[in-house]
């Protein structure tokens, strides 16, 4: 009994933790979003706020091997997102998506109801899908070869996020190529490579989690994850396959484009 009150109070420590960083990130960003006058730079903060619950678990947990693998491979990934994600915004006006999102809303209170409906709604989603990272900081198992397994699945997921940003950079790059269709490379195997990366990164580290008691418990953090990439329009988000699948219908291709091509999971194309 003892030995159970003393994990519980470690989980609680841990998740408090996890919820001090993200509302401290949030915090910031939200100012920076209100003094730049666009909600977009939300976007690059929320890959960092994965990043920071990963060593937040480390520092209040037991800094055990696991919550430091969970750690560098959470950074690895939301590093490489965040900057790819700042690099998409420099130079940009707002999204459009946010404007969406807020359209109903008068001007006045547009910043006010966006701390509720952006920010906060990804607070808690964040610190919702950070769940294995924080239960797993809690822990003290060896790592065994599902950890070596999840690792596997999280490489898979970075490549293909990371391969499928970068063909898709060069594509908007190429003036010849405006205003067609990407179909190339990854691409031409899935309508979105980043996404189920994104999937397949979070799958990998719950994998890697799971493998010490009660790190199984957290399943439903990367189906979370998975479905608001793959199947929630995600208006709280403004982000999501489907919702990226509905600003596209229009474009000339599209249609044809997604009939030979995958929505989410990988496969050769289809012919034509």
């Amino acid at each position: 009994m003892s030995y159970l009150v003393a994990g519980l109070i470690r989980l609680g420590v841990v998740g408090l933790a996890g919820i001090g960083v993200v509302v401290a990130a949030l915090v910031v960003t939200a100012a920076v979003a209100r003094r730049q006058g666009r909600f977009a730079v939300v976007d690059a903060t929320w890959p960092l706020l994965f990043v920071l619950v990963a060593w937040a678990s480390v520092v209040a947990g037991e800094g055990s091997a696991r919550s430091w693998l969970l750690a560098g491979l959470t950074t690895v990934w939301g590093g490489r997102l965040a900057w790819h994600l700042v690099g998409r915004l420099r130079g940009a006006g707002e999204d459009p998506r946010y404007p969406e999102l807020l359209e109903d809303v008068p001007r006045e209170r547009r910043f006010t109801v966006a701390l509720r409906k952006v920010f906060l709604t990804q607070g808690v989603v964040a610190w919702f899908v950070a769940l294995p990272l924080m239960v797993a900081g809690t822990t003290d198992e060896p790592l065994g070869p599902v950890a070596a397994l999840g690792t596997l699945v999280w490489l898979v997921g970075l490549l293909s996020e990371a391969i499928g940003d970068a063909q898709l950079k060069a594509f908007e790059a190429d003036p010849t190529t405006r205003g067609t269709v990407t179909d190339r490379g990854l691409w031409a195997w899935t309508r979105h490579p980043n996404y189920f990366g994104d999937a397949c990164v979070w799958w990998g580290l719950w994998l890697i989690a799971a493998e010490a008691w009660p790190g199984v418990l957290t399943v439903l953090s990367p189906v979370v994850m998975t479905y608001v990439l793959a199947f929630a329009f995600a208006f709280a988000f403004a982000t999501g396959a489907r919702l990226l699948e509905r600003r596209m219908a229009d474009r000339p291709g599209y249609p044809d484009y997604t009939e030979r091509t995958s929505m989410f999971f990988p496969r050769p194309p289809k012919r034509p």
